[in-house]
């Protein structure tokens, strides 16, 4: 018979509310041909030598790295360590003969090429996970929110919720996958729903009962930690936050912080200002409009759980903004909302930015090669 296990208790962290980091999944690329390079061991040791503010890390094949921010109280202070670690990788980077890139994948990258980075963890997710691991090869941008209190985290995942499709949409730069145009804004996101605990969490109501919850699904054998939950957006309680997962890596470092800053406006407008609690039909509708800001980005269809109205997902971010004037001007994010604002009303995102490159050479590795001096800041 087997030994029943016992879930331990999740203590939630207490952090700075409101607070923000960013992690973000970097492309690790060969500077000859632009294909993804395994890179990822040789660069992480380079950057060992150096001074630089968050943190460096492996991921789960060598051509790629993470990236961990500082915590940071404000938007600016966030962009000046993006840009300062930026532009420290890309001079070690340029010293092995290796460029850095964002976006979501990787244009033509054959995954059965990848290589598992030589850890544990990553050992163990390949053993389980067969070929979704080397298919793992996709590159995001996580955003964490500081919480005092897992009732607050519970909440503010439910809240923001309805909002997931906003930040797919304006991050979103996967239109190719394995040499292919998907059709899609975001193709990444095809590559995470493939995993068993994705989605989103559970429509629990409080910490007591996502506690409960945890305790069903480890005394179960399912998992071990919330690192085995995929979802969209989950609660980090040995961080103290909720952390926003759908993102794909942006084109530049700015847009990242940019991104950050949305989060933290829509954060304070949810735990301040709004009255009601999200409709419970906001999951009903969750697949939905997550497909169609997957799928057509900015112009996708998006329904509105509270009042049933379609509207273009433009449309509806720029309303939003309108809406969170007061917490714009609470949280000091004019600048960065203003730019958020600036990049809906021409309607253009990174994954069209890199169709129209594709357009003016026909040959991806010239698309790869644009990319990655985006993000490197060379052009």
């Amino acid at each position: 018979m087997n030994e029943r296990r016992i879930a331990p208790a999740l203590d939630f962290r207490h952090s700075a509310k409101l607070s923000i980091g960013i992690e973000l999944e970097l492309q690790i690329l060969s500077a000859h041909d632009f294909n993804l390079v395994r890179g990822a061991p040789d660069l992480l040791e380079l950057m060992r030598r150096v001074r630089h503010p968050g943190e460096l890390k492996p991921e789960m094949t060598e051509g790629m790295i993470e990236l961990n921010s500082s915590i940071h109280e404000s938007y600016r202070a966030l962009l000046g360590e993006l840009r300062t670690t930026r532009d420290l990788l890309a001079k070690q980077a340029g010293r092995l003969n290796l460029a850095v890139s964002g976006g979501g994948t990787h244009a033509f990258h054959q995954w059965a090429e990848q290589r598992i980075f030589d850890a544990p963890r990553f050992r163990f997710l390949s053993d389980l996970y067969g070929y979704l691991a080397k298919q793992f090869t996709v590159f995001g941008q996580h955003i964490h929110i500081g919480c005092p209190s897992g009732d607050e985290a519970v909440h503010l995942v439910h809240g923001l919720a309805r909002y997931m499709p906003h930040f797919i949409a304006l991050s979103a730069s996967s239109p190719f996958s394995q040499g292919v145009d998907t059709a899609f804004q975001s193709a990444r996101l095809n590559a995470v729903s493939a995993f068993p605990l994705g989605g989103h969490m559970p429509d629990v109501p409080d910490w007591e009962h996502f506690n409960r919850y945890f305790a069903q699904m480890y005394e179960y054998g399912i998992v071990d930690s919330m690192k085995d939950f995929y979802w969209d957006m989950r609660p980090k309680p040995e961080y103290g936050t909720v952390e926003i997962r759908v993102c794909d890596t942006p084109l530049r470092v700015e847009r990242a912080a940019q991104l950050a800053a949305y989060a933290q406006t829509l954060a304070f407008h949810l735990l301040h200002i709004a009255k009601e609690p999200p409709p419970q039909d906001v999951y009903l509708l969750y697949n939905y409009n997550r497909f169609q800001a997957c799928r057509f980005g900015l112009g996708g269809n998006f329904i509105d759980a509270r009042t049933q109205e379609h509207r273009v997902l433009k449309d509806d971010i720029l309303a939003t903004l309108t809406m969170l004037h007061e917490a714009t001007a609470e949280t000091g994010n004019e600048e960065p909302m203003w730019l958020v604002r600036e990049a809906v009303q021409t309607g253009q995102s990174d994954a069209d930015w890199l169709r129209a490159r594709y357009r003016e050479s026909g040959f991806l590795p010239d698309v790869m090669e644009r990319q990655s001096e985006l993000w490197m800041g060379q052009t």
